[in-house]
């Protein structure tokens, strides 16, 4: 087992980390820039770095400035959190070299469920169901016309480097191919330097149903259920909830057993997500593999009763898996708390806090790096807090979170709260009937002035 892991990571994940790591009897070293000095991974952690400004790429994407830090406190692991370096092989790679464990995947699967393309093709070797598009990169507007005819409009176009939402553009009309295929590598080489597109079926009214998995350095993989994450917007995941209120148990085998195939086509090695688009009539395509612990993990962690970041941990160290599939016992639903104004098509709200009461009672789990006094940078991600109710059922876990939701205080900055407060109300996601378009029909009623 590790003497001592090197966090490099910020906020609540590394916080997350740490925790895990003080049970366990393992020494901690946090980095941060000098905007996060005050953050609470900071001040738990064994040790502490300063590794740059406040900017990513001279701080949390600084890979040499990281190794120094591995160096000088003689750490011999390496836990990236999510985000950040969690996915970038060349940095599994350099801890490789150095004798450094990478709490995670090995580089080689990094790069292969990492490009779409290749992910795609390996998931089709291993008979996992794909969404029928194109067989690797489009290589012109041409090709990409012949490609859309074969699997029926409406399309959707993906940038292979893609995330996040950014270089994708659905097609409805052939017409408008032209120019949201231009519209979309624009935006791909903007933000990635990678304009390479594929093309994908669009498939109508989808879930986002994502299934947790583990593998060990021996060939074992085994799943740890489902997560509905269709209450999204623009991408990103706003609510996650499991077990999924879509799923029955032929669809949740066939969906797990489909996950642990994408695993072991790979010898995968870690805790990893395997991510899928779950259409009207219960057809269910591969989306990606995220090769890292999720922001969402604490949904699996609640309904299965298993530290995940322990895990995770255990594999890097070689242990086995016991290879048993994990099923919910109870259901688990998280809200991500966001520094956003919702009322303010979801600003980011950096500031100080100058009040803060997080929900406390049965079943309520709080993960935050905040407190009063604490001010948030306005250079990272505006998540401030996860918000997670367990209970026996769907509708008991609701009610309980309506409750938490009103005991949440956030002062100082505005936050998603009066969101999830108007969502947890919502008779379409009472019912469990919605999908990932959910957010564009969802009114969000402002609040009547004092």
């Amino acid at each position: 087992m590790f003497k001592k892991v090197l966090i490099a990571n910020r906020g609540e994940i590394a916080l997350r980390v740490i925790r895990t790591c003080k049970e366990m009897g393992i020494k901690t070293v946090a980095i941060y820039s000098t905007a996060d000095r005050d953050s609470l991974h900071v001040r738990f952690a064994d040790e502490a770095v300063c590794i740059g400004p406040p900017a990513s790429a001279q701080s949390y994407l600084n890979i040499p400035g990281i190794m120094a830090a591995v160096e000088i406190t003689n750490a011999d692991a390496i836990h990236p959190g999510y985000g950040f370096l969690a996915e970038n092989a060349d940095f599994a790679e350099i801890c490789a070299q150095s004798d450094v464990k990478f709490i995670g995947p090995t580089p080689e699967h990094i790069r292969k469920m990492g490009d779409k393309v290749t992910a795609k093709e390996t998931m089709i070797a291993a008979n996992v169901p794909v969404v029928p598009g194109s067989d690797g990169l489009i290589k012109d507007l041409k090709e990409a016309e012949t490609v859309c005819k074969e699997v029926g409009y409406p399309v959707m176009l993906k940038a292979t480097a893609g995330g996040g939402g950014k270089g994708m553009r659905v097609v409805f009309d052939p017409k408008d191919l032209e120019s949201q295929l231009t519209a979309a590598q624009q935006e791909a080489k903007a933000a990635f330097g990678n304009d390479g597109m594929y093309v994908e079926k669009f498939v109508e009214e989808p879930r986002h149903i994502e299934i947790q998995i583990a593998g060990d350095q021996y060939g074992n993989v085994c799943h740890l259920s489902e997560r509905e994450c269709s209450i999204q917007r623009r991408h990103q995941k706003l609510v996650e909830e499991s077990p999924s209120p879509f799923l029955d148990e032929d669809l949740r085998k066939r969906m797990g057993d489909a996950a642990i195939n994408a695993g072991k086509a790979i010898n995968y090695e870690g805790v990893g997500t395997v991510e899928f688009l779950v259409d009207k009539h219960r057809n269910f395509y591969f989306m990606e593999m995220n090769t890292r612990i999720q922001v969402e993990h604490t949904v699996t962690e609640e309904v299965i009763d298993h530290d995940l970041i322990r895990e995770q941990i255990k594999i890097a160290a070689g242990e086995k898996i016991s290879g048993d599939n994990y099923y919910p016992m109870m259901h688990a639903i998280e809200c991500r708390i966001n520094a956003e104004d919702p009322f303010n098509d979801f600003r980011p709200c950096p500031g100080k806090i100058t009040s803060f009461h997080s929900s406390k009672g049965h079943g309520v789990r709080v993960d935050t790096h905040v407190y009063a006094g604490y001010t948030i940078p306005p250079y990272y991600d505006s998540m401030i807090a996860k918000l997670i109710c367990r209970a026996q059922t769907r509708k008991e876990c609701i009610e309980k979170m309506r409750r938490a939701l009103d005991e949440f205080i956030v002062e100082g900055v505005k936050t998603t709260v009066p969101f999830h407060q108007q969502l947890m109300d919502d008779e379409k996601f009472l019912s469990g009937n919605f999908t990932t378009k959910f957010l564009e029909t969802f009114e969000l009623k402002k609040p009547k002035p004092e």
